[in-house]
């Protein structure tokens, strides 16, 4: 298969991530806007320079992804596309219905997908995918709630003396911090993922050799496309995890976003493919449950943990639909085909999304409370169930 293939496909996955950077957008800054602490086109400026820099500054995730859960050696790159398009199509919808789900277990099942579909299950490194990515996704959202109920509780306790004005006003200034690191994190957790696939790829087309790192221009490649993603703001999204899920006051703030960058930069660290949005919407949560008085919305949380268990099955689904229909049609015609249906449906989802726009003028609006013509319309498609 010739290098036109190689280059749709890496252009694809450069699509991915840039849907990867909007759809997660949320996960740094969503707590940092509700307080408050930042304002909201500030907030996704930071977000996307931190990304940026997080991106450089480890490489674990990468190899997880390029051949750790993978046999390399019976991958074709209408796999690894058909992987991509089933990650890409499952960021878009959960995107357009203001969902909060995993763009890594989008990606990951995806691949899984396509990979059974084309070469069987001795082609998947089982063991790998249950301790690198299954476990984790178990694991990480039940420590970051239980790491931001405590972290709540004690801040509010320690706090409790203090006149509320004079303590917001310092906790602001700490969940800037918090939410800068929790920006960076996200940047040596998710742009490892694409920077994984691209060397997949790489591999599958004989441009490296087997157990090769990624070269400094797909570490680039990756990195901007990820900033240039957080840079647009997922308002939808944002307004989920801001409004929508918890009441959130500056001392949840400060533990959610703690809560969340202490576990996505360990996970960085043993190279696991963390879901960022499990890690970020745990921490709300357990916010929420530290909080005397937290409001928690139980049926928001009830569709974000239909959307997580969905993610794996549902992306695996279109990755081996996507490669079954690529292969009919047969190399890099069957790319190039199965690319240009990619950008099609991408432009279906955004046109439609138009339609109730979500800016970020409406993220301080209560999910319950009045709203405007245009608030409403957003309000329902945010509120829209998985199964819509």
């Amino acid at each position: 298969m010739g290098d036109t293939a190689l280059v749709l496909v890496v252009v694809t996955a450069l699509a991915f991530d840039f849907t990867n950077g909007f759809h997660d957008t949320a996960n740094a800054m969503a707590a940092s806007i509700a307080t408050k602490a930042l304002r909201p086109k500030a907030a996704v400026a930071m977000a996307a320079s931190l990304n940026l820099v997080g991106a450089f500054l480890s490489l674990s995730v990468a190899a997880t992804i390029a051949s750790g859960l993978v046999n390399t050696h019976l991958i074709t790159l209408p796999v690894v596309f058909a992987g991509l398009a089933g990650g890409i199509a499952w960021n878009l919808a959960t995107w357009y219905l203001g969902i909060p789900s995993s763009s890594s277990h989008a990606l990951i099942g995806g691949v899984i997908g396509s990979t059974l579909a084309a070469a069987g299950t001795d082609a998947v490194k089982w063991h790998g995918l249950v301790q690198k990515v299954v476990i984790p996704a178990a694991l990480s959202p039940l420590i970051a709630v239980l790491i931001a109920a405590v972290g709540t509780f004690v801040i509010f306790r320690i706090s409790r003396g203090v006149r509320q004005e004079t303590r917001d006003r310092g906790l602001r200034l700490g969940q800037v911090g918090a939410a800068s690191m929790m920006s960076l994190a996200h940047g040596t957790n998710d742009a490892q993922k694409t920077m994984g696939i691209i060397t997949l790829a790489l591999i599958t087309n004989g441009s490296l050799a087997a157990g090769s790192k990624a070269p400094t221009w797909v570490i680039m490649a990756c990195a901007v496309a990820l900033a240039l993603g957080t840079s647009c703001g997922g308002w939808r999204i944002i307004r989920t995890l801001g409004k929508g899920l918890v009441t959130i006051e500056p001392p949840q703030g400060l533990a959610a976003d703690s809560s969340s960058a202490a576990t996505i930069l360990l996970s960085s660290h043993f190279g696991y493919s963390l879901s960022t949005t499990h890690v970020a919407s745990g921490s709300i949560l357990g916010s929420g449950l530290g909080s005397r008085d937290g409001r928690i919305r139980w049926d928001v949380a009830r569709r974000m943990v239909t959307a997580w268990l969905l993610t794996l099955p549902a992306a695996g689904l279109v990755g081996a639909g996507s490669y079954a229909a690529v292969h009919g049609i047969g190399g890099t015609a069957g790319v190039a085909v199965g690319f240009v249906v990619v950008v099609a449906g991408a432009g279906v989802l955004f046109g439609l999304s138009r339609r109730s726009p979500v800016s970020h003028r409406d993220l301080h609006e209560e999910p319950n409370g009045p709203a405007t013509a245009e608030t409403a319309a957003a309000r329902s498609v945010a509120e829209t169930p998985v199964a819509a």
